[in-house]
């Protein structure tokens, strides 16, 4: 396939960053120019061995906008790995750089920030699409379609959730800046905001937003929502994976029941960014609106007072507070 789309990449030696040369690639696009201030981006040679590659953000600035005013030449899309603190700064460089931004989750940290882009949207008739590969996910397209066929037969049915992810993260992580909740949102943000945008995408908007506990390796507590209660539990911290899931040598434990039965979806994930590039190359992807609450949400979760041990609180929770 020939290549048709220009493509930079902002965060080219993150974790994530080689999901996005892959789908680009698998998409038959270009990457002409990616930046990051480390220059431990070997992968690149796997996927687009004639990038551009630049450490200073300066000197990549000058290489797009040099690169836009050549008359056959045109940056479409920016895709953003960076930080989570730098997205907004970012996902603005691409708009006013007359280019669609493809930004990972979460999009920004602060829901004001959602509106402050809409208006650069408008001002620059470009687009901001998210990383919301769960969206994708078969499992859970199936789960969010059984549910609404539920629904039609009994409106007023309210689903009991249980959501718990626990994965290992060592010392490294509070000195990055995933330990700095300025900069990162919290654990909720890190490594939650997918799943809350999956259980919001699933069974309605928030109604109440409830913690019980923070830390800065743990976070829980519960959301209503339009149609599920839900009790969730997110963790870093090792110690809290259960023993069974230790003794086999894992290191991550995911579990969402719906109504007490645990829902499956472990498997299919390898190619989800590449789906997802396919759906905002058509027109489909994921903007600043279905951003919104999942981000709203995390927001809330870090500039709530956790209250303890009342209410629907996760069972986990005894763990640490029991």
């Amino acid at each position: 396939m020939l290549n048709n789309k220009n493509f930079a990449l902002i965060g080219a030696s993150g974790y994530i960053a080689p999901r996005h040369m892959k789908a680009i690639k698998d998409t038959g696009n270009n990457l002409v120019a990616a930046l990051d201030k480390n220059d431990s981006v070997g992968i690149i040679d796997s996927y687009f061995p004639n990038a551009y590659f630049f450490t200073e953000f300066e000197r990549f600035e000058r290489f797009v906008d040099k690169y836009h005013r050549a008359n056959d030449k045109k940056i479409e899309y920016v895709s953003i790995a960076t930080p989570n603190y730098l997205h907004d700064s970012h996902i603005r460089f691409a708009l006013r750089n007359n280019s669609h931004a493809i930004c990972e989750k979460p999009l920004v940290l602060k829901p004001q920030n959602i509106d402050l882009l809409k208006i650069i949207e408008n001002e620059t008739g470009k687009k901001v699409y998210n990383i919301l590969q769960l969206r994708l996910h078969k499992s859970i397209i199936e789960l969010k379609e059984k549910v609404l066929r539920e629904l039609e037969q009994n409106p007023g049915k309210v689903y009991d959730v249980d959501l718990t992810y626990l994965t290992r993260r060592g010392k490294w992580y509070f000195v990055s800046w995933k330990g700095d909740i300025s900069k990162s949102g919290g654990v909720a943000a890190n490594i939650g905001v997918h799943f809350f945008d999956m259980l919001t995408f699933i069974f309605g908007n928030v109604v109440e937003n409830i913690v019980h506990l923070k830390q800065d390796d743990t976070n829980s507590g519960y959301l209503k929502l339009k149609n599920a209660n839900v009790r969730w539990f997110l963790s870093v911290n090792y110690d809290y994976i259960p023993d069974n899931i230790k003794a086999i040598g894992q290191t991550t434990f995911r579990s969402i029941t719906v109504d007490g039965e645990e829902f499956e979806f472990s498997e299919g994930f390898t190619e989800l960014h590449t789906r997802s590039y396919e759906e905002i190359l058509k027109g489909n992807g994921f903007g600043l609106d279905e951003a919104y609450i999942s981000i709203n949400t995390v927001y809330d979760i870090q500039n709530s007072s956790p209250i303890g041990l009342k209410g629907e609180y996760h069972p986990f929770c005894k763990k640490i507070l029991g």
